[in-house]
């Protein structure tokens, strides 16, 4: 049986392949294993992302964040998932608290534009 870690590893080389479907299988038994591990949960989700599986993306950064309630990151990619779900208004919380914690990052103040901009049109 393989651990956790050799798991966590594979998924993470099938990601930067973006191999998004394979990554899943490991992150998935790693997630089994470890289920309190934020780094295998965030890694879960981002090949949930890729793979568009957007409700399971977003389960996983929800994850994250119970642990880790000031992750720019998992928060900036909650809301991303969101978004795709068209969910706009629900991502906006996300996505503003990631844009607050990391003023610099004008990709996470893009999407929080969208994500206003999509909310208050609907």
């Amino acid at each position: 049986m393989d651990s956790a870690y050799d798991l966590f590893q594979s998924g993470t080389e099938l990601l930067e392949r973006r191999d998004f479907h394979a990554a899943t299988v490991p992150l998935a038994r790693a997630r089994a294993l470890e289920p309190d591990k934020s780094s295998v949960r965030e890694a879960l989700g981002r090949a949930y992302f890729g793979a568009q599986r957007y409700a399971e993306a977003a389960g996983e950064f929800e994850a994250v964040i119970s642990h880790h309630p000031t992750d720019d990151y998992a928060l900036f990619c909650l809301g991303r998932s969101l978004q795709q779900l068209g969910r706009h208004a629900e991502a906006r919380a996300p996505l503003t608290l990631a844009a607050t914690l990391r003023p610099e990052r004008a990709d996470y103040r893009l999407y929080r534009e969208r994500a206003e901009r999509r909310a208050d049109a609907a």
